[in-house]
């Protein structure tokens, strides 16, 4: 009794190795094209040269084999052959698409394989019109489908009745070529004839030959132990293809020569022991390869449904009777088979269809390279004569292939995919499984880190780097939403909640707390990440915090809290004089202020205006500070929401060179890159900051510390100039950024000028002991001739004065060693500090290693 009923993806089948893969996959490759093509080949290319078409052709399919074999046994191989393998690799967009085309594919080749069937039958029968040749076929694909239709045991039966057809073929060819054998007619064949064929002309002819063996991957959701059987299946399907390839070429250039191959496609019925066996065997490989499709598209349709990835496809994730057989996916397959016949265009799409097989090999390649090049720790496959530089080897082999075949149809075919692939990553569709992208980007994030890590900061590299206090959930939405503006896609941003308590009741309330931050994040399609921490302690977490958020060359510059305002619990959650003190605490850890103020009125009014005409001002003071506000509004400029507003840079000038300083301040702001209006205001007293401001969207003013009081930029309270202005941003800066630094400056400047001297110390310290050494031996020279000179004037052979002329020799030469001596002690401190001044330098040095002083 047969039921209808959907799986996600049917495993644990019944199909062994021999009858679930090595039996599809060998009837594929042993098809149509060694019978009735191989000897064309060889004829027209010659013994060498078809030899070498043959061993290319096959390299592909060794090295695909291997790529499978790692997946395969890597993972617990579900239904949907290649389409399930690519999309828990690469992800649903690749396998989406690719498994849309292979279904097709061999959809498309039951039609082919049955119209080659359907031409060899009608062979017997003289003057057969196409008619006759399509009715044929669509009877052959009538035939295939109840085997299709009873089930994966009922076609493996006929797969065996046409494995016994493919045997006795070519043991009939085997002895008729071994008979036949002519020493001297092989050798001759050798040589590729004269005005022969192109190389890849016949390798486009030959190498839908090895496009079969993934058939028995198709059938994955039938076997019951897939990582086993796939890789032996496939390998001994392989290397027995080889072998019987190779071995008919060599008996075809040893029985006929190559005229006769190259213009006689039933050379192979000719050199037969008996030719009804080759007929038979014609036969045989197409309706194998016919049936093979023809159980292989179903499987990678309902897995392809089972995913969800196009909607219209879900009704044929339904299975019937106990060995779940897709029976609507073979439906609408052989409904693609009739119409294809019924269209007699094949010539129009067989390039494409081979190029789908050919893509798909290659995309399988890549899986498994990019799989590898992941170093994830759950990457272990069983097979062992795996590597990865085989698998992009296979990928560049396929993509080369379909380049040299037929680039037309190579270009077609990767169109098509593409195509699905942007359809499906516009379609937004949830993925239910994970593939290999993550542990891609993890990987590509760990290089960069430590690559990052061991290049020199410099001033040109300063992005912010946010860590923003989201104590109250009321005023939350505004604080995000203005930390991404001043991130302006350039840096990285981590919101933080830190919840009061400890112990299980404290980790629920955190669980719920980080769930509603998250929530808050993804409402305003935020790119940040969350994090929320439970403590009893807010100062000690917040300076914990502090020191250990981030990881090696990203850490926090910047902090980002709401304005303390009546509740004053913006970061601190007690009061105003805590929250001052955490303010502290957080310019003195080296972070820069930023203090969000607004409330729901003027929030509301900003959301409310137009995005266009919208005008920040920044109240300058030429410091570090004005320097970070107007890096932070040019950030915000970045955004949809500020693209079209206008900078404005107000500083205070003295009154008679208004003009002047005006124009100063332009030219500065144009060497600094950032375009931004100038203007000169009489002073920063409130009134005359709300006088200029107060019609503004947004407003970044100074700020300073005094005893435990934030200050305007006149030194009063903010009370009374922050109520009367729109949104505004306070800011106060821990860091100086230098917003015009030039490439050569910082500290890659630096150590390269202390190597400098470090190289010319050691130079100098070298010559130095050079000299000193040359003076040491003067001047032991000249000890030796004194003590001659003395032992000769004892006879009174050497005159007094030639003695004491000497012994003033040698007082020079002493003086003159001993500062040698000095110089080079002195040169070689000197490159000593030298060296210590580049490994202080060098990133990665501890704080302690301090440049040493000049002397």
């Amino acid at each position: 009794m047969n039921s209808n009923k959907t799986t996600e993806h049917v495993a644990g089948g019944h199909l062994g190795t021999f009858a679930g893969v090595f039996t599809p996959s060998i009837l594929t490759i042993l098809g149509i094209i060694l019978f009735l093509r191989l000897g064309y080949v060889v004829g027209a290319a010659g013994l060498g040269r078809a030899l070498v078409i043959i061993a290319l052709a096959n390299l592909i399919s060794v090295l695909t084999s291997i790529s499978l074999s790692a997946v395969a046994t890597n993972l617990t191989v579900r239904g949907g052959g290649d389409y399930y393998l690519i999309s828990r690799t690469l992800g649903l967009e690749f396998g989406g698409s690719i498994g849309l085309v292979l279904f097709l594919a061999q959809s498309v080749s039951v039609a082919f394989y049955c119209i080659g069937f359907a031409e060899a039958a009608a062979s017997f029968f003289p003057q057969a019109s196409p008619a006759i040749v399509q009715m044929i076929a669509a009877g052959a694909v009538a035939f295939l489908f109840i085997f299709a239709w009873l089930g994966a045991d009922w076609a493996a039966r006929f797969q065996f009745v046409v494995m016994g057809l493919l045997i006795a073929a070519l043991v009939s060819f085997f002895f008729g070529g071994v008979r036949s054998w002519d020493s001297a007619l092989l050798a001759a064949n050798w040589a590729t004839p004269e005005n022969g064929v192109p190389f890849w002309v016949l390798f486009a002819i030959f190498f839908p030959a090895v496009t079969g063996f993934t058939q028995g991957v198709s059938m994955s959701g039938d076997l019951a132990d897939a990582g086993k059987s796939i890789p032996l299946g496939t390998f001994s399907a392989v290397g027995l293809s080889i072998v019987v390839y190779l071995a008919v070429a060599v008996l075809f250039a040893a029985a006929l020569p190559n005229a006769a191959l190259s213009t006689d496609y039933g050379a192979m019925k000719k050199i037969s022991a008996i030719g009804f066996f080759i007929d038979a065997g014609v036969i045989a490989a197409t309706l194998s390869s016919a049936m093979a499709s023809f159980m292989g598209a179903p499987r990678i349709l309902q897995s392809l449904a089972a995913d969800r990835i196009f909607s219209v496809l879900k009704p044929f994730a339904a299975v019937s009777g106990p060995t779940a057989n897709p029976r609507r996916g073979i439906l609408l397959t052989a409904a693609i088979a009739f119409v294809t016949i019924a269209l007699g265009q094949l010539n129009l799409i067989a390039g494409v269809v081979s190029m789908f097989f050919l893509i798909s090999y290659g995309l399988l390649n890549y899986a498994t390279f990019f799989e590898a090049r992941t170093n994830s720790p759950s990457f272990r496959p069983r097979f062992k004569w795996f590597s990865p530089k085989l698998s992009l080897i296979g990928f560049l082999i396929c993509l080369g292939a379909m380049l040299a075949i037929d680039p037309k149809s190579g270009a077609a075919a990767i169109a098509l995919l593409f195509a699905v692939y942007h359809y499906l990553k516009r379609s937004d569709v949830p993925a239910r499984w994970s593939d290999s992208s993550r542990s891609h980007h993890l990987q590509q994030v760990r290089q960069h880190l430590l690559a990052a890590d061991e290049d020199p900061e410099h001033a040109r590299d300063w992005r912010p780097q946010l860590l923003v206090f989201t104590q109250e959930s009321d005023r939350r939405i505004p604080l995000l939403t203005f930390a991404a503006w001043i991130e302006g896609g350039s840096g990285f941003t981590e919101a933080v909640q830190i919840v009061e308590g400890e112990g299980p009741a404290a980790r629920k309330t955190r669980e719920s707390a980080h769930r509603k931050l998250m929530e808050a994040i993804a409402q305003g399609h935020h790119d940040m990440f969350p994090l929320t921490v439970s403590a009893t302690d807010y100062v000690q977490t917040v300076s914990v915090l502090l020191q250990s958020a981030g990881i090696g060359p990203l850490r926090p510059n910047t902090v980002v809290v709401n304005w303390m305002g009546d509740s004053a619990k913006a970061i601190s959650g007690i009061g105003a004089y805590t929250y001052v003190q955490n303010l502290r605490l957080i310019f003195r850890l080296g972070k820069n202020l930023v203090i969000l103020r607004q409330d729901a009125e003027s929030w509301d009014r900003l959301e409310a205006a137009p995005r266009k005409g919208r005008r920040i001002d920044i109240w300058w003071q030429g410091d570090a500070t004005g320097r970070l506000m107007l890096l932070l509004a040019h950030l915000m400029t970045r955004s949809e929401s500020w693209e079209n507003s206008s900078l404005r840079v107000l500083t205070r000038g003295d009154g008679s060179r208004i003009e002047t300083e005006k124009e100063n301040l332009q030219k500065r702001l144009e060497q600094i890159r950032i375009e931004a209006e100038a203007a000169i205001v009489e002073d920063f007293e409130a009134d005359t900051i709300v006088e200029h401001s107060s019609d503004a969207a947004f407003v970044f003013l100074p700020m300073k510390f005094e005893s435990n009081r934030i200050l305007d930029p006149s030194g009063k309270s903010f009370e009374r100039s922050l109520p009367r202005l729109p949104v505004s941003a306070v800011v106060m800066a821990a860091e100086d950024i230098d917003l015009d630094a030039a490439p050569e400056e910082g500290l890659a400047a630096k150590v390269a000028l202390a190597t400098d001297d470090l190289d010319a110390a050691l130079k100098k310290a070298k010559a130095s002991e050079k000299v000193a050494a040359e003076k040491k031996a003067a001047l032991e020279e000249l000890n030796n001739q004194l003590k001659r000179l003395e032992n000769e004037g004892v006879s009174g052979a050497v005159p007094l004065e030639e003695r004491e002329a000497l012994k003033a020799d040698l007082k020079d030469a002493e003086s003159g060693a001993e500062k040698a001596y000095r110089r080079a002690v002195k040169a070689k401190v000197k490159a000593d500090d030298a060296a210590k001044t580049v490994d202080a330098l060098k990133p990665g040095a501890t704080t302690e290693a301090q440049p040493p002083k000049k002397s």
